[in-house]
């Protein structure tokens, strides 16, 4: 283990002891309420984030199903094959889903990866090779601006820091997946080394365009042509740092890494340095800006304890997730300490303050606000305007994964 996580779990573990053992297998109890729900089934009818929903749903029972094995856990992976199934049929046009869904769409496509790999080893008869395939070949159909920089829906010139989410982890894996091999793609190395300076130039924009040099933080987008009403006129940043969105972020550099071996050959081994260096630092600006008497960060992070402005639960949940996962697989370095203890104590918040037990046996999960776009004022005022939902699978299905880092920490 790196001697700097060492010294944080051993710093931590004595306050968070207690929380771990009280809140043991939060985990598998807030995934089995989000499937009692029908949650991340995708039907059509879901909103414009119910890709994303299935997504990050699919995402949080995968990793809950490979951290606990020896579980009777074939329910967890049934649910993605489900999840999995019905998003499928709603992205097999790829000219369709490059210009009818956000980024977003992409989430989905982790799950779809590995089961058409799983279906006979990735062949075209499978309805998830399909699915794959059509995915891929949207992010060459999605609209960019001058600088390559891909449009997050259909708002002109403008990228999210949440569409990274969705695109990073997938394109990666594809890029380095058996999948492109066995379907023969134009040239093996040439393949990779094209998805691979893409996500790192998406990656880049929004970094060299969003972050604020004092904060280390990350406004939510930008608009290339500086045109929109919130766009700053030399960058085209949006005003505000919006947390989910920026959870978003933080989660797609942490998930990136990891599908990236520390071996690679100098391509693979340069994109990855540039995915680090900017993990390394964010971490400690993300643990900086934790609301000294919560622990949570602020829907509004740039403006903390401001009239209005409240701890969100999804955003925390994402948050408490990158940073642990983030300091375990030894990303973080010397912040590794202080993003551990953060990431605990937002975690002690979080199910203190927006879990809840149901009547029914289930768990509920508050504090989760509605989509905030910026096909809007963008103001402070909007962002802190919207409304909040209860049983929102973006933010129960993020705290699932953060339970699962912290309930690891019981077996360090």
């Amino acid at each position: 283990m790196h001697s700097y996580l060492a010294s944080a779990l051993l710093l931590a573990h004595s306050a968070a002891s207690a929380a771990v053992t009280s809140q043991s297998r939060y985990s598998s109890w807030m995934a089995e309420s989000i499937m009692s729900r029908g949650q991340g089934i995708m039907t059509g009818s879901g909103g414009s984030s119910e890709l994303l929903q299935a997504g990050i749903t699919q995402r949080a029972l995968t990793a809950l199903a490979a951290q606990y094995p020896d579980d009777d856990n074939a329910r967890f992976a049934g649910y993605v094959r489900d999840s999995a199934a019905s998003v499928a049929p709603f992205t097999l046009n790829a000219t369709y889903d490059a210009f009818s869904y956000p980024l977003d769409r992409l989430s989905t496509g982790d799950a779809l990866l590995a089961l058409a790999a799983a279906d006979s080893y990735g062949s075209s008869n499978s309805n998830f090779s399909s699915a794959v395939d059509a995915l891929r070949q949207s992010i060459d159909l999605n609209r960019r601006n001058a600088e390559g920089g891909l449009w997050y829906f259909v708002y002109p010139e403008w990228s999210y820091l949440d569409g990274m989410y969705s695109l990073a982890p997938f394109y990666t894996r594809w890029a380095l997946s058996a999948l492109r091999d066995n379907r023969g793609e134009d040239g093996n190395d040439n393949a990779t080394v094209s998805a691979l300076e893409d996500v790192g130039r998406q990656l880049d924009l929004l970094w060299a365009r969003t972050r604020n040099a004092t904060t280390g933080l990350l406004a939510h987008g930008y608009d290339a042509s500086r045109t929109a009403v919130w766009a700053d006129p030399v960058t085209g940043a949006s005003p505000h740092v919006w947390g989910r969105s920026l959870g978003w972020y933080a989660m797609a550099l942490v998930d990136t890494l990891e599908a990236l071996p520390p071996q690679q050959p100098q391509t693979e081994s340069e994109f990855r340095d540039g995915v680090l260096r900017k993990w390394q630092a964010l971490a400690p600006a993300l643990a900086d800006a934790a609301d000294p008497a919560t622990g949570g960060w602020w829907q509004v992070m740039d403006a903390p304890g401001a009239p209005r402005n409240y701890v969100e639960s999804s955003g925390s949940a994402m948050f408490a997730y990158a940073l642990l996962k983030g300091a375990r697989l030894g990303y973080t370095a010397a912040a590794a300490p202080a993003a551990v203890l953060a990431a605990l104590r937002a975690h002690r918040y979080l199910t203190d303050a927006f879990v809840v037990r149901e009547a029914n046996g289930t768990l509920g999960y508050n504090g989760t606000v509605a989509v905030c776009s910026l096909n809007s004022t963008a103001t402070y005022e909007y962002y802190v305007g919207q409304p909040i939902n209860y049983n929102s699978v973006l933010g129960s299905a993020a705290y699932v994964l953060a339970s699962l880092e912290v309930e690891r920490l019981e077996r360090v």
